[in-house]
C-alpha cells in the first residue's frame, strides 16, 4: 500500500475509533467520512462494508486480547490469568458502546468479517478457563460460550449510564460466582 493510502486508512481508522466510541456501532458511515474530512467514496474504497471498517478497527484489538491471553497462559497462576484477561476483555468491549451485539452475531455468522477474530477471542478465554478448572480454581459448569456471554453482559452494564457506577462492582460479583478458590477479586 501506498505510504499517502495507508496514512488515509490510518486517519479513518481513528476518527472511526473516535466516532464508536462516542456514538456506538450503529454510527453512520457518512458521518465518519464528515469527521475525517473525505468523501464516503473514499471511505468506501478503503471499507466496502460497515463490517470491514468494524473488522479493521477491532482486529488490532482482538490480536491484542488473544496474545494477552496466550501470555497469560504460559505464566501466572489459572486463576489470576483468568481473572486479569477477563478483566481486560470487559474493560476492552466498554470502549465501543454496542460492540458485544456486534461480537454476538459474528461468532454464528460464518460469513461475518468479523468471525474468525470473535472465534479466536472466545477461544482464548476458553482456554483460560479451561486451565483454571483444570487446577480447580474456577466452576466446571461453564465454557468458553458462557464465559464470552458474561463478558457481553458486564460489557452492557458499562454502556448503561444508570448502571455504569455498579459495574465494577457487579465484575467481582461475576468473577467470584466463576472461581472457585476463596481469594478476593478486591484486591487484585
Amino acid at each position: 500500500m501506498r505510504a499517502d493510502a495507508r496514512k488515509n486508512r490510518d486517519h479513518l481508522l481513528a476518527t472511526a475509533g473516535t466516532a464508536l466510541a462516542e456514538q456506538g456501532i450503529d454510527v453512520s458511515l457518512r458521518d465518519i467520512a464528515r469527521r475525517a474530512d473525505v468523501g464516503l467514496a473514499t471511505l468506501l474504497r478503503h471499507f466496502p462494508t460497515r463490517e470491514a471498517l468494524l473488522d479493521a478497527l477491532l482486529r488490532t484489538s482482538f490480536d491484542e486480547l488473544t496474545a494477552k491471553a496466550d501470555a497469560l497462559e504460559a505464566s501466572g497462576s489459572p486463576r489470576d490469568a483468568l481473572l486479569s484477561w477477563l478483566r481486560d476483555c470487559v474493560a476492552w468491549t466498554t470502549e465501543y458502546r454496542g460492540v458485544t451485539v456486534l461480537m454476538a452475531a459474528a461468532i454464528e455468522d460464518t460469513e461475518s468479517a468479523l468471525h474468525a477474530s470473535c472465534v479466536t477471542l472466545r477461544a482464548a478465554g476458553a482456554r483460560l478457563l479451561a486451565r483454571a478448572q483444570a487446577a480447580g480454581a474456577a466452576r466446571t459448569d461453564i465454557d468458553g460460550a458462557d464465559l464470552f456471554a458474561l463478558v457481553a453482559a458486564l460489557a452492557w452494564l458499562g454502556d448503561q449510564p444508570s448502571l455504569a457506577p455498579r459495574a465494577d462492582h457487579l465484575f467481582d460479583v461475576v468473577a467470584h460466582a466463576i472461581l472457585t478458590s476463596p481469594a478476593s477479586t478486591a484486591a487484585e
